[in-house]
């Protein structure tokens, strides 16, 4: 068996010798070596010491855990190192200047679904590379289109711990090899399914969503009896980076929706380090994300944690959810005309 690629080789040979491309790689490297001391920590579970306690809040409704704080401080201490001009986190009201001249920026959420630490579920850490800008010690420079994201991810620390990343030339996997300490390429092309039959949302929301999401699950509960014509199986783990890998693993659609609460109008996740890498490994997989009115990366964010509505996963999957928000479709597929043998299959 021929040996797979380490991901210091890959994005050696993807880079070759234009700089702007040796910073980025740098910057990977910088961030698996963050997330290899990361899952070391995280394996040890409660021999490390009460990861779990709660050491305060971010607005209204996240909570801080003390594993939060170790990862965030874990990752400024390799980026320093790495040509970063400044860093955004979850973790941080403001970015943090790093190196002034450097040509990157990174903005991070340090540990995705910490909420999961002391269940032992599933957790990771979600980052993007953005070009550097003018005053970037302002949150200013950190608002910028998903589009212009020059490489994004998300480690997953779970039974393997992996690296999904894009840096626009498809989606690739990097699986960590305890024995060395190293990533290796496992998934050097990874393809989503335009079709699925799973999806993954928090169902006990059900009572706030506004209509057309309502509408879509509804649609994807009645299975066979239903206007879509097959049954679905729903997924939740409470931890996007989980939900999102199993999607890039075997298809699926996931949907983080804005509801009637106030503080979830807008959705629940984080637009520029946490919806945007997300919706780009997404894309770059051959599937699709929106907010369910237009394409993810094309929104301008206008605050550096600022929320918003999530749908991604499979292409024709998100497509179908972005014609309900539009209002197509609804009123004759509710027909009882259809409730057994639509005339219309998705």
């Amino acid at each position: 068996m021929e040996q797979p690629l380490t991901l210091a080789a890959y994005f050696s040979g993807w880079a070759g010798s234009r700089p702007a491309r040796l910073a980025i790689a740098a910057t990977m490297e910088a961030l698996a070596s963050a997330a290899v001391e990361l899952s070391d920590l995280l394996a040890l579970g409660a021999l490390a010491g009460p990861m779990g306690r709660l050491t305060g809040r971010k607005g209204d409704v996240d909570e801080q855990k003390e594993i939060d704080l170790v990862a965030n401080n874990l990752l400024i201490d390799v980026l320093r190192k790495a040509p970063v001009a400044a860093l955004a986190s979850e973790e941080m009201e403001a970015p943090l200047l790093l190196d002034a001249k450097a040509p990157l920026l990174v903005a991070v959420d340090p540990l995705d679904g910490s909420s999961n630490i002391d269940a032992n579920a599933s957790i990771g850490t979600i980052f993007t590379v953005l070009p550097a800008l003018e005053h970037n010690e302002e949150p200013s420079a950190f608002l910028q289109r998903g589009v212009n994201q020059l490489a994004g991810g998300f480690f997953l620390y779970g039974p393997q711990t992996v690296l999904v990343s894009t840096v626009g030339a498809g989606t690739q996997i990097f699986t960590l090899d305890r024995r060395s300490g190293t990533f290796l390429l496992t998934h050097p092309k990874v393809e989503l399914p335009l079709r699925t039959s799973e999806y993954a949302v928090n169902d006990s929301n059900t009572r706030h969503w506004d209509d057309p999401v309502r509408t879509y699950i509804d649609d994807c509960r009645r299975g066979k009896e239903g206007p879509r014509g097959r049954d679905f199986n729903m997924r939740w783990t409470g931890s996007p980076v989980a939900d999102f890998y199993r999607i890039l693993s075997r298809g699926g659609i996931y949907l983080y929706p804005g509801d009637k609460r106030r503080e979830f109008r807008n959705g629940r996740l984080r637009l520029i380090y946490e919806a945007s890498p997300l919706a780009w490994v997404v894309e770059q997989a051959g599937g699709a994300a929106s907010t369910g009115r237009e394409r993810l990366l094309e929104v301008s964010p206008k605050s550096l944690h600022q929320r918003i509505p999530l749908i991604a996963g499979s292409r024709k999957e998100v497509e179908h959810a972005a014609r309900l928000h539009d209002g197509l479709q609804i009123r004759g597929e509710r027909s009882p005309l259809f409730s057994r043998r639509g005339l219309l299959r998705f």
